[in-house]
């Protein structure tokens, strides 16, 4: 016991010497310009730079430290919550990345078991009405012209809310009752809802592009948003017709694939549609300012309910697969 008291009381010392180790700056201070490379380099800054080479901790912790990023760093995350309007844009910026994630999982993980199959692609439809919604409240909070909002504020929202889910109860719906996507009540309980729902969402964007006067066809914005719907257009006719798979048959196995086709061309329309949205954000704020006032927070809130209705919906197919396979095995 008299030994015990020893030894304990050398280990607690030695873990306090280490107590300086452990507040100790994560990285060396910020570095002159001549200790970085070039690239770098800012006009008349010579200072305040943070060195090369260090640990994806140490730069994740600079967000707290003082450098000569800091303050662009914190711009940016005090836009998303000081500014009420710049929450659609943070909505639609989050949406595209959980529906390219959720997807990516879908098709990377499914595989494993014929529950996990299921699983994965119910979780990949959530993010489908996640990102519906996000794309549908972009484009009535930034693109939309006061004409059209005077028609469509009052029932646009809900039924963008609406819509959403009903895309993402339908595809998990047809999942679970018609395996084969061949199958005619299968593709329409998937694809009515999602059609009807980008019907919606996309109509401030071809209002805009049909009304604007000839000065503003060369705006870069409008641009983009013809470029978004000219993607989805050619994506959505590969994700609803399998060419050229049933042109070259057993011969499209791994490249080529209709579905593939169909992941390019939605990517490509997510970058154009965000680059479109984050323009008129910059540039047309005295015209949602004006028509939206302060409903961002209300429109945040229905972005969360989408978010619930439709995890819970695939939760719960997601237990009647799990209750059918278990029937199966018994």
């Amino acid at each position: 016991m008299a030994t015990a008291v020893p030894e304990k009381l050398s280990r607690l010392f030695v873990n306090v010497r280490q107590v300086p180790q452990l507040l100790a700056p994560l990285s060396p201070s910020t570095v002159s310009s001549a200790e970085v490379p070039k690239v770098f380099w800012k006009p008349y800054i010579h200072a305040g730079y943070r060195p090369v080479h260090q640990t994806w901790r140490y730069y994740f912790s600079t967000l707290f430290q003082q450098h000569n990023e800091a303050i662009n760093v914190w711009t940016h995350l005090v836009d998303f919550g000081q500014d009420p309007h710049s929450q659609p844009l943070l909505i639609i910026i989050v949406a595209s990345i959980t529906y390219l994630t959720f997807s990516t999982l879908a098709h990377l993980l499914q595989a494993k078991s014929e529950f996990w199959h299921y699983s994965f692609f119910f979780m990949d439809y959530v993010g489908v009405a996640v990102y519906q919604y996000g794309s549908a409240l972009g484009h009535y909070y930034y693109a939309i012209e006061p004409s059209w909002h005077e028609k469509v504020k009052g029932f646009y929202m809900p039924g963008a809310v609406l819509l959403a889910w009903l895309s993402c109860a339908g595809s998990c719906y047809a999942k679970f009752r018609y395996h084969q996507s061949a199958h005619v009540l299968g593709r329409l309980c998937q694809e009515m809802p999602s059609g009807l729902a980008y019907v919606l969402d996309i109509s401030p964007v071809v209002h805009r592009i049909y009304t604007a006067p000839p000065a503003e066809h060369a705006d870069p914005a409008l641009l983009y948003h013809k470029c978004q719907v000219l993607f989805f257009l050619i994506g959505a006719f590969f994700f609803s017709h399998p060419y050229p798979e049933k042109l070259f048959p057993g011969k499209c196995h791994f490249f080529g694939q209709s579905h593939q086709i169909f992941h390019v061309c939605l990517v490509l329309c997510t970058l154009a549609q965000i680059e479109a949205v984050v323009l008129d954000y910059e540039s047309r704020r005295h015209i949602y300012s004006s028509l939206h006032g302060d409903l961002a927070h209300n429109f945040s809130a229905l972005c969360l309910f989408t978010v619930t209705c439709s995890v819970l919906t695939a939760t719960f197919m997601a237990r009647k697969v799990q209750n059918k396979l278990s029937f199966k095995e018994d």
